[in-house]
């Protein structure tokens, strides 16, 4: 089978998408992609073709691809999209350039568009290397998946079962041109020298271990598939129904998921995170053996990168973004009869007759009391104490007073006014914001 057949067979899922867009670097691998698919476009119904060209400004030579790249799309037909991006300074330039490269794709990316990138099976390879070098576990030497969810449509590597001698047999053949980022040459980042020193070594004893290994990628992505499967099994089991769902906080059983063995919590509190927050590397997962084994009366919290793990009422809850800080201050509510919007906190309404007199929203700071019918006064921390409200939630709240005394607690029924009012306070919270997906 031709480069261009296999490439239309496997490309043939995504044949209805409204576009496909091609990474285009101006390098081999992405001007043979760019190639192939230009000239399947004179044959065969493909949906709209667009190059999409990353400027992340890291080296002066790069200064002169974006023209190059024009050229070369002006020659084929298809049209050129440039983006330029700031890399954020840090520990590893390669993943702080391919983070923005990605997230300048997902902006782009419209209703189920296609990305396709031109990753290759030596790139396989030494993504694999690469990881298992660094310690990786399943997940990650699983590689680079043919096919995932990116922003709003799909990212696909048509070409990862390719290696790259063939493309470049192909470049040769249509005598193709491309640029050569200079960047390439430095064996100071650990990619250049995998390629430069170590994979001609491997292939001199043993020809065939760039394909051998991409192989063990397939095979361990589809262990990686069997594990999935299993969290998604335990997780069914530990997010089970709850009282204090409304607070909208991802959470989990905590006894579920502490009667799986070590292996099986960690396969499925992964995979839970995984939609959440950057994964912790294996030294910081000790940080849920302590969340999970803290005394009863403890509020423990573990970490992550992108927000914290809390555990209350039996149960783990992830906090992040607008979630997480206590409020203070108060908010007037001059119209009861309209909704209210606070500010970070969601909005709240007012079911039923407005108590008469001024009123105004608050938060706990502590040493509040309010009256209860046939109860008289009540200190606010034993009344939240007695309908287990989580700890993190209190101090976001929203607390109703009338002339500087407070008569209602939100969605906390007989405290929300629906015990000897004529009102119910109602309140939806800020949809808790992850950060990732």
């Amino acid at each position: 089978m031709t480069l261009s057949a296999a490439l239309l067979k496997r490309l043939t899922p995504w044949r209805n998408a409204p576009t496909w867009r091609i990474a285009f670097s101006g390098g081999l691998d992405s001007t043979v992609l760019l190639h192939l698919l230009a000239q399947l476009a004179k044959t065969q119904a493909l949906p709209e073709l667009q190059a999409v060209h990353v400027h992340h400004g890291l080296q002066a030579a790069a200064d002169a691809w974006p023209q190059h790249c024009q050229a070369v799309c002006d020659g084929l037909g298809v049209p050129l999209a440039v983006i330029r991006v700031q890399v954020q300074a840090g520990a590893s330039l390669e993943r702080a350039a391919r983070e923005a490269r990605y997230e300048a794709f997902a902006q782009l990316i419209q209703v189920g568009d296609v990305l396709l990138t031109a990753q290759h099976r030596d790139d396989q390879a030494e993504t694999l290397m690469f990881r298992l070098l660094r310690g990786a576990g399943v997940r990650g030497l699983s590689a680079m998946p043919v096919q995932r969810a990116l922003a709003r449509g799909y990212l696909v590597r048509p070409l990862l079962d390719v290696p790259r001698a063939e493309l470049e047999a192909y470049a040769r053949e249509h005598r193709l041109c491309w640029v050569e980022d200079p960047s390439n040459g430095d064996q100071q980042f650990s990619r250049n020298y995998l390629r430069q020193q170590v994979f001609p070594l491997l292939s001199r004893r043993w020809p065939q271990a760039a394909a051998t290994l991409a192989r063990s990628a397939g095979h361990l992505r589809e262990a990686q598939g069997l594990l999935d499967e299993l969290a998604q099994m335990d997780l069914a089991q530990a997010a089970n129904a709850h009282e204090f769902a409304w607070l909208g906080y991802p959470s989990l059983d905590l006894a579920a998921l502490a009667g799986l063995s070590v292996a099986r919590q960690r396969n499925a509190l992964g995979h839970w995170l995984a939609t959440l927050t950057r994964l912790p590397d294996t030294d910081h997962w000790s940080g849920w053996a302590s969340l999970r084994d803290a005394a009863a009366d403890a509020r423990p919290i573990w970490r992550l990168v992108d927000g914290e793990l809390h555990r209350a009422n039996g149960r783990v809850w992830w906090l992040s973004g607008a979630g997480l800080p206590a409020l203070a201050g108060t908010v007037p509510w001059p119209d009861p009869l309209r909704e209210l919007t606070l500010p970070g906190n969601g909005r709240l309404n007012l079911l039923g007759e407005a108590p008469p007199g001024p009123l105004s929203v608050g938060y706990r700071q502590g040493g509040e009391a309010m009256q209860l019918p046939g109860r008289g006064h009540r200190d606010l921390k034993r009344l939240l104490n007695e309908r287990q409200v989580p700890w993190f939630a209190r101090g976001r709240l929203p607390l109703l007073y009338c002339n500087e005394q407070l008569i209602a607690v939100a969605n906390l029924p007989g405290l929300d006014g629906s015990a000897g009012a004529n009102f119910v306070l109602r309140w939806q919270p800020v949809i808790n914001d992850q950060g990732l997906s």
